[in-house]
C-alpha cells in the first residue's frame, strides 16, 4: 500500500506580542530630574484612560475639545496634584502613575496599551511640576499631540491644538507666558478615537531655544 502523505495542522498565527510598559517608561525616580538635551519634558504623573467614545477624530473642533477637555472635566480638583498611584473612584477606578519616558514624545497608546485599558475613545490626563531656578520672562510652550489637546501652566490656559492631527514638534505654541521661580505645574489633556496617541512638550525661548535649565519632579 502506498503511504499516505501526513497531514499537519495549519500554523497557529501568532498574536503580536503587546510590548511591556518599560519599553516605553520608567518608574519616575525620587531624584528630579533634568529635560532631555532637546528641553523635552519626560517626567509625568499620566492618568489611566478615561472613556470619552469618539468613532472618528473628525468632532475635534474647537467647541467639542474645550468641552471635553477642560477644568470641570478633570477628574479630581483641577488644582491639586495627583499622588503616584492615586485612584480616582467609580464604576471602573483608574490610577495616576508617575514615569520617566524613555522617549522624547510620551508614548499614550503604549500606555494604555500595556496596562490593558482602552486606548481608543479616550482622554489622558497628564500632569508635572517644572522648577524654575529663577523667575523666567516670555518664554512658550511648545507642544505636538495626537489627536487634540489642552495644556494649563499654573492653572491657566497656555496653548490649544484642535482637529484630527499627528504628533509634531513645536506644533502650536503658546503666547508668551513667565515661569515663577520655583514650582510651575504643567496639566494636559489629549484626546483619542481611532488611532495612536501621543505627546511632547517643552519651553523655549524667545529665540526658539530648548529651555533645559529645569528640574521636574512630581510631587
Amino acid at each position: 500500500m502506498l503511504a499516505l502523505p501526513s497531514i499537519t495542522a495549519p500554523a497557529v498565527a501568532q498574536m503580536p506580542s503587546v510590548p511591556p510598559l518599560e519599553d516605553f517608561f520608567a518608574p519616575a525616580s525620587v531624584q528630579p530630574v533634568a529635560p532631555d538635551e532637546d528641553g523635552f519634558l519626560r517626567r509625568w504623573l499620566i492618568l489611566e484612560p478615561l472613556a470619552k467614545p469618539n468613532r472618528t477624530n473628525a468632532v475635534f473642533t474647537g467647541t467639542y475639545v474645550r468641552e471635553a477637555l477642560s477644568p470641570q472635566t478633570f477628574p479630581g480638583r483641577f488644582g491639586a496634584l495627583p499622588r503616584d498611584g492615586e485612584v480616582v473612584p467609580g464604576a471602573d477606578p483608574i490610577r495616576w502613575h508617575a514615569l520617566d519616558s524613555r522617549l522624547w514624545d510620551v508614548k499614550l497608546f503604549n500606555f494604555a496599551q500595556a496596562l490593558g485599558k482602552p486606548k481608543y475613545g479616550v482622554i489622558f490626563w497628564v500632569v508635572t511640576v517644572v522648577n524654575s531656578p529663577r523667575e523666567m520672562r516670555n518664554v512658550r510652550l511648545a507642544i505636538g499631540s495626537n489627536s487634540a489637546s489642552r495644556w494649563w501652566v499654573n492653572d491657566g490656559l497656555a496653548v490649544e491644538a484642535f482637529d484630527d492631527r499627528r504628533m509634531v514638534m513645536d506644533d502650536v505654541l503658546s503666547d508668551r507666558i513667565t515661569l515663577k521661580k520655583g514650582r510651575n505645574v504643567i496639566r494636559g489633556a489629549v484626546i483619542n478615537g481611532p488611532g495612536l496617541s501621543d505627546f511632547c512638550a517643552r519651553f523655549v525661548d524667545e529665540a526658539g531655544r530648548p529651555v533645559r535649565d529645569l528640574t521636574l519632579t512630581v510631587k
